[in-house]
Order: structure tokens, then sequence, then C-alpha cells
């Protein structure tokens, strides 16, 4: 046992390299198939948790080799679904150790213990360039597979202490079985959300085409629309007013839903409602922007462009300064431009361009709503 641990600890950078070279290799995999995974890790077995596995089970290892988790990588998708994608993937691009691997996402006895993924031993296939010119690059790896929830269940069970069913005391037993139900039901439940909300976003064009009322403003009708129709085009109008660019592919995914929030807050609700009020203000909305972003270039103009949904925000902040209901301080919040100085120098701004442009003489111009 001594000399396996002291071989082990002198070829720590060997395994540290298998290491790394398995966990690009993996992503790459992963990368190449367009998958979207929470995330991938990889480790190597520390010393002293070999020692304590090559006590507890005393005579079954006789070289390092035959210790296939020295090395492991491991992928937490977000669905149970991705479970199986990515299995296909590593069964594709590895050698599979079946008799020392173990796919307990199919263990589907209704009194099974556990909710727990899959458990490949695997060996780099010869010619994955990853694995090239590595003195381990034959060296079998560990490549643990697991939905969320699978993997909250599984670090609860070894936080617990829990390694198998005999270890659980009887009247806790019943209650673990009962929870591993309740997160499969959960993570059937989340997929079938995520396949609602495909369908959702894949009919859009043309609800929003043919009954644009009956589409309601949330992120994914508000993505679509920063890129289309009416908001697009006023967008493009105000940024060329201002002779600057349409930040079109602005990296802020968070964006469509502080819109769909904002929208919501000063009584937008529809598609329909909102291509109206943008067609009947547009005038109004650009003039609005066009005097009020060179004074607050610094909050509303980053890299020197306005970004989509630029006409949304001036919108939003007309309506607010002009509906006692409304709150200038929330539209900021909701923009997320609650910054040092940004909702004084918001507020200051649109006093000042209300004022210089007469809006407020000439009486409110969004303030009904359909």
């Amino acid at each position: 046992m001594q000399s396996l641990v002291a071989e082990y600890e002198s070829r720590q950078a060997e395994f540290e390299a298998l290491r790394r070279a398995a966990i690009v290799h993996v992503q790459r995999l992963l990368d190449e198939a367009g998958l979207n995974i929470h995330h991938v890790t990889s480790r190597v077995k520390k010393p002293a948790s070999l020692a304590d596995k090559l006590r507890r089970k005393p005579g079954r290892h006789h070289a390092l080799d035959d210790v296939t988790d020295l090395v492991g990588v491991r992928v937490i998708t977000y669905f149970e679904s991705d479970v199986n994608v990515v299995s296909k993937l590593v069964e594709g691009a590895y050698q599979v150790d079946w008799n020392n691997s173990v796919d307990k996402s199919k263990m589907r006895d209704p009194d099974r213990f556990g909710y727990m993924g899959v458990h490949y031993v695997v060996r780099p296939l010869e010619g994955t360039p990853e694995f090239r010119g590595l003195h381990l690059r034959a060296f079998p790896l560990e490549i643990q597979i697991r939905s969320i929830l699978q993997h909250a269940w599984a670090e609860i069970e070894h936080d617990l202490g829990y390694k198998n069913p005999d270890a659980v005391p009887r009247e806790v037993r019943r209650r673990f079985y009962r929870l591993a139900g309740l997160l499969e039901m959960a993570d059937e439940e989340f997929m079938t959300v995520a396949r609602l909300s495909r369908d959702y976003g894949a009919t859009l064009p043309q609800r929003v085409a043919e009954e644009p009322d009956s589409v309601f403003i949330d992120a994914q009708s508000m993505k679509f629309l920063l890129d289309t129709g009416t908001v697009a085009e006023l967008d493009s109008r105000i940024a060329n007013a201002l002779n600057v660019t349409l930040l079109v592919g602005w990296p802020d995914p968070e964006r469509p839903q502080r819109l769909a929030s904002l929208l919501q807050y000063v009584g937008v609700h529809s598609v329909g409602q909102l291509d109206r009020e943008l067609q009947r203000h547009a005038d109004d909305i650009e003039r609005f922007a066009v005097a009020l972003l060179p004074r607050v270039r610094q909050v509303w103009m980053p890299a020197g462009g306005a970004r989509p949904g630029t006409s949304l925000t001036h919108y939003a902040l007309l309506r607010a300064n002009e509906h006692p209901g409304l709150d200038v301080a929330e539209v900021v919040h909701l923009l997320d431009l609650s910054g040092v100085g940004s909702e004084q120098t918001l507020r200051q701004g649109v006093t000042e361009v209300l004022r210089d442009l007469r809006l407020q003489d000439e009486g409110p111009t969004v303030r009904q709503l359909d």
C-alpha cells in the first residue's frame, strides 16, 4: 500500500497533466455539440484519499491503473435529458470500461435508493489530440454526468455520510425514497418547462404578426422585438439622429428581461399595445432621446453607441415623468442604472430636457395608454 501511495505522490505532475487534458477534451466535445451545460469540473485524487481507499479495500489494488478514479471529470447538466446526450458523446469519444461503469439513472426500481446520474470509467482513444504526448495517455479516467438535481442529491447524501441503503436507518430510508421521487419529478417538470419555452419562442414571429395583442410583454417577446419591427426602427432613428452606432448584439442577456419589467411598470402589457404607443409617440420619443442622451452619455451610451431598446427606455422615462403614479427612480432601478450619481443625473437631465423642449407646457404626450 505504501509503495503505491509513494509512486502516486512522485507522479503527481503526470496525473495533473492528464486531468488538464481530460477536462479540455470533454469541454471540446460539449462545445462542438452546442450543449448548454451548467458546469464542468475536474480533480486529481489526493494522496491521503488514495491511502484511505487502499486501507478500506486491502488487496484489491495492485497497481495504480487498478484505481480507476485517480483522475475525474464531472459534467453537471441543467436537465436530466441532457445527461443522456452527454453520455452518448462520452461513449463515442472514449473506450468505456463497462465492467466498472454504472448508469444509475436507468435504475428505475420503485424503491431504488438515490437519484444519481451516469458514472463512466474510460480510457482515451488512440489519436485523441488532447492526450498526445502524455505518459498517462492510456490511463483510466472517471467521468460522472449528472443533472443539477441529481448532483444535489449526491452532495447531500455524501454530506450525511450514507454510502448505500444499508447504512441508512430504516425510519429515515422511506424519506430518502420520497425525496428521490420528488427530485425525479422536478427534473421532468423542468424539462417540460424548457420544451414549452422553446415552443413559445418558435411561434413568436407568427403570433406577433397575426395576433400582436395576444402576445404578452416578457423576456422572450422582448428579445424578439429588439431585432425587428417598430422597436428596431425607432432605435435606428434615434441612433441616426445622434450620429452614433446602434449596438446591435450588445452582450447583455438580461436586458430583454429588464426592458420587459420596465414596460410592465409603465402599463404596457402586450406587443400590440407597445407597437401602437411607439408609433403614436415616435416623434416625441426621438426628440426627447436626442436631447437627453448627450447630457447623460456616461450612463446611456457606453462604447460610443446606443443600446437596442433605447426607444423603450426613453418612452418609459417620459411616461414616468408625466404620470403621477410612476417614478423615474423606479425606471432607473429596473434598468439597473443605479450607480453613483445615475439617478440624480437622469432626474436632472429629464427635467431640463422637458423644460427645454417645452413638453411640460404643451401637455403630456404619453399620459393615456390604450
